[in-house]
C-alpha cells in the first residue's frame, strides 16, 4: 500500500479554496462509474479518502445534497469539485478529488466500482479491485441503483 505521512496541500483551480490533510493516509484513488458520478465529473469520479480530523478547508465552499445521505462540494468561485461526504455517518471523512493535489500525479488506482457502467471513453486499465453495479449494490443497500 502506498501511504503518505506528514501533510498534503491542495487547491481548487482559482486558488480560492485550499485543502490541507495532516497525518498518515492512503492516497490511492478509487474510481466510480455510476450515473450520478458520471454527471458530476463528466465521465469518471476519482477520489481518495481522508478522515474528518485530518482535513482543513479554507475558502468559499458550496455544498450540494446529492442524495439523502451524501453531499458534494465545490468552490463557489471557480466551480472546481472538491469532495463527496457521507453526511449520515459522523466518522465518514472526506472523499477528496485527487486533482486538487499536485502530488497525486503518481498515485496508482486503488479500486473501481460500477466498472460495468464505465463510458467507453474512460474505461480504466490496470490490476486493481473492480466491482460491477450488481456486486457493489449487493454490499451497499443504501444505494438506490444507477440513477
Amino acid at each position: 500500500m502506498s501511504e503518505i505521512a506528514g501533510y498534503l496541500e491542495g487547491r481548487c483551480l482559482c486558488g480560492a479554496v485550499k485543502v490541507r490533510i495532516d497525518g498518515l493516509h492512503d492516497p490511492r484513488p478509487g474510481a466510480c462509474h455510476c450515473r450520478m458520478c458520471q454527471r458530476w465529473s463528466g465521465g469518471v469520479f476519482l477520489c481518495f479518502h481522508a478522515t474528518d480530523e485530518a482535513v482543513t478547508v479554507e475558502g468559499p465552499v458550496t455544498r450540494f445534497a446529492s442524495t439523502a445521505f451524501a453531499e458534494r462540494a465545490f468552490c463557489t468561485t471557480c466551480g472546481s469539485h472538491l469532495w463527496m461526504r457521507d453526511v449520515e455517518n459522523e466518522a465518514s471523512g472526506y472523499d477528496l478529488m485527487p486533482g486538487l493535489f499536485d502530488k497525486a500525479h503518481d498515485w496508482p488506482l486503488r479500486s473501481e466500482i460500477y466498472a460495468d457502467r464505465a463510458m467507453a471513453s474512460v474505461r480504466l486499465e490496470g490490476n486493481h479491485r473492480r466491482a460491477t453495479r450488481a456486486e457493489y449494490e449487493a454490499k451497499h443497500p443504501h444505494i438506490e441503483g444507477d440513477v
